[in-house]
């Protein structure tokens, strides 16, 4: 992380709110966090949360990226 967790602050200027992003999402992949909020969330909130996530990854990742970045694993379309 650039900035720690209490540095975070959203809509003064893009770089910020992409460092502050950058930190949030570091957070909210702690395993203990994710499995309590995991745990806590309707089956509603599940498919809500899965289905946005989802459509923000298909809209600014390639499929390349996607299956490294996201499933850890070997992309279908090895690179030449």
């Amino acid at each position: 992380m650039t900035i720690n967790p209490h540095q975070m602050c959203f809509g003064l200027n893009l770089e910020l709110d992409r460092e502050s992003l950058t930190c949030f999402l570091q957070l909210i992949g702690r395993p203990e966090l994710a499995e309590n909020l995991a745990n806590r969330l309707s089956s509603e909130d599940i498919q809500e949360l899965v289905h946005y996530l989802t459509g923000i990854l298909k809209k600014n990742m390639t499929e390349d990226e996607y299956h490294e970045l996201f499933l850890l694993e070997n992309s279908p379309h090895p690179h030449k």
